[in-house]
C-alpha cells in the first residue's frame, strides 16, 4: 500500500495533510495519531528540501501546498537555512500516551 487512507476521501485526506504540515511548520511540534504523523512526516521532509533550494519555483511549489503565507515565509527564511547542511531526517516521531477516548496511539511530531 503506497499510503494510508485514514478513513477519508482523497480531498479530505489532502486537506488534513496540508493542515497538519502547516501546523507543524508554524509550531515546530504537534501531537497527532501515529498514522497521521507517518504520512505528514514525508510531506514535511519534502517541503523543507524545497526550502533548502530557496528559488522562486520551490517557493511557489511550497505555497501551493501550505495554507498560511506567514508559515511559508518562516519555512524559507528560518527553517530552510537551519537545515542547510543536513542531508535529511528533519523530523522525529516520539511516542506519547494513548488517547483517552479511543486508545489511539498518539505521538509528538517535531522538527529536529
Amino acid at each position: 500500500m503506497a499510503y494510508a487512507k485514514l478513513g477519508r476521501t482523497q480531498s479530505a485526506r489532502k486537506a488534513l495533510f496540508r493542515s497538519l504540515a502547516t501546523s507543524l511548520l508554524a509550531n515546530e511540534r504537534i501531537v497527532t495519531t501515529h498514522g497521521k504523523a507517518t504520512e505528514v512526516d514525508a510531506i514535511v521532509e519534502k517541503l523543507i528540501t524545497l526550502a533548502k533550494r530557496n528559488d522562486l519555483h520551490a517557493r511557489r511549489q511550497a505555497a501551493s501546498f501550505l495554507f498560511d503565507e506567514d508559515v511559508l515565509k518562516k519555512l524559507f527564511d528560518k527553517i530552510g537555512p537551519r537545515y542547510a547542511e543536513r542531508a535529511g531526517g528533519y523530523t522525529r516521531i516520539i511516542q506519547a500516551e494513548n488517547r483517552r477516548g479511543d486508545a489511539a496511539p498518539m505521538v509528538y511530531l517535531e522538527l529536529v
